[in-house]
């Protein structure tokens, strides 16, 4: 009778965390959208600090909408896509930060080259 319960309250825990990872997921998205909308609207009068710190954030929320859709597509199991992803986001975000470094706000520079940082290390344990 114990294992039953125990398998019943795997499985209510992980409709609720799937339930929780599309719920921030939407979010995410919602953000991802409401900053390239006004991006778009005001790209012309926002200081180069502004607008680097708005592509990093955007940058990341696209890291995370992959993982998150990931983790709900394959139940939080690792894909050979995530490799691909890992690499895209990390070429994308070395060309930013090379075409960019010289008018970057020093403290968004910094998280960036972290992330980059991170982005090696996880495509080095997918290897």
């Amino acid at each position: 009778m114990a294992n039953t319960k125990n398998i019943y309250n795997n499985e209510d825990r992980y409709k609720i965390e799937k339930a929780n990872r599309i719920e921030a997921l939407e979010n995410i998205v919602e953000n991802h959208t409401r900053t390239e909308r006004h991006l778009e609207r005001h790209a012309d009068i926002a200081s180069s600090q502004n607008l680097s710190n708005a592509i990093v954030k955007q940058v990341a929320r696209e890291d995370n909408i992959g993982n998150l859709e990931d983790k709900i597509v394959n139940g939080g199991q690792r894909d050979s896509d995530q490799s691909e992803t890992l690499e895209k986001n990390y070429t994308f975000a070395k060309g930013y930060i090379e075409h960019n470094k010289d008018h970057m706000d020093p403290l968004a520079l910094k998280n960036m080259e972290e992330r980059q940082q991170n982005r090696r290390d996880e495509m080095t344990e997918l290897i």
